[in-house]
């Protein structure tokens, strides 16, 4: 059962379900050429909110071997896409000059698009110098995402596209990630299962 918190801003009723700290395990199989690591991971997600119209999203992975070795790291927002308005904050600090959009979820019903779904913009930030700018919806308990955008620095590895996959399955939060890098095409890259933590 999802539990929709009381402060929660009308804008994220539609993503309220990925909300909390979510653990466990996952596998990586990735192949460029001859090499194919294949690895099993452990992950940590958290889903939070600080009643702005967007969720914080951080999450952090280590291998599953004697030292537990640290993987990788990754934080960003999700919010559903439509045009900001000026009782929208920013560029920056500066703040929204009016009344605020789609406090109702009434108002946010009017976002669903052709499809009956809710039209996406999640930002990645990796420390590994990559930024993603995935495009995608969610209609229910699924999420569909794809890269619009990958921003690299001079010295981050070749990575040039994206796809995510996001579904809460049995009260566990299933998820998959194809990646084009290393010279290769959109592949699978990893996989997990995470269940609420306490």
């Amino acid at each position: 059962m999802i539990e929709i918190p009381t402060d929660l801003p009308a804008e994220l009723v539609p993503l309220s379900w990925l909300l909390g700290v979510w653990e466990g395990t996952g596998v990586i199989d990735y192949a460029v050429g001859d090499d194919h690591t294949q690895q099993e991971f452990g992950q940590r997600v958290s889903f939070s909110h600080d009643g702005l119209p967007y969720l914080n999203y951080t999450s952090f992975t280590w291998l599953l071997d004697e030292k537990q070795t640290p993987l990788a790291a990754e934080t960003g927002y999700w919010r559903l896409s439509r045009k900001l308005i000026e009782g929208d904050t920013g560029p920056g600090m500066l703040p929204g000059a009016g009344a605020q959009p789609f406090t109702t979820a009434q108002s946010v019903e009017a976002l669903r698009n052709s499809h009956g779904a809710f039209d996406l913009d999640v930002s990645i930030v990796h420390p590994d110098g990559v930024s993603e700018l995935y495009l995608g919806q969610v209609a229910g308990p699924r999420i569909d995402l794809a890269t619009d955008a990958v921003v690299r620095t001079a010295g981050a590895k070749e990575y040039t596209a994206a796809t995510r996959l996001y579904g809460l399955v049995e009260n566990h939060l299933l998820w998959a990630w194809d990646i084009a890098a290393l010279g290769q095409e959109l592949r699978t890259h990893a996989s997990a299962r995470l269940a609420k933590a306490d």
